[in-house]
C-alpha cells in the first residue's frame, strides 16, 4: 500500500518512466509516511487513438466526482 497504476500516451523512454517512478515514490512517502518500501507502481501506455475510448471516456470524464486533479483538455 499504496499502488499507483500511470496510464499515459506511448512514447515515453524507459528514463523518463524511471524518473517518474523515483518522483512518484518520493511523493508518497513524503505525503504518506509510508516507507518506500510499501510504494508500487505500474506504468501503461496507451496508444494515443485510443486514449479516449480507454482512458478518458472511462475513467476521467465518468469519474470526475473523483478527481483531485482534473485535465485542462
Amino acid at each position: 500500500m499504496p499502488h499507483i497504476v500511470v496510464k499515459m500516451k506511448a512514447g515515453r523512454t524507459e528514463e523518463m518512466k524511471q524518473k517518474l517512478a523515483a518522483s512518484l515514490t518520493a511523493a508518497m512517502t513524503s505525503a504518506l509516511g509510508v516507507p518506500d518500501s510499501a510504494v508500487s507502481i505500474a506504468i501503461l501506455d496507451v496508444a494515443p487513438e485510443r486514449w479516449n475510448a480507454e482512458v478518458y471516456e472511462p475513467e476521467i470524464r465518468a469519474k470526475m466526482d473523483t478527481l483531485y486533479r482534473k485535465p485542462g483538455y
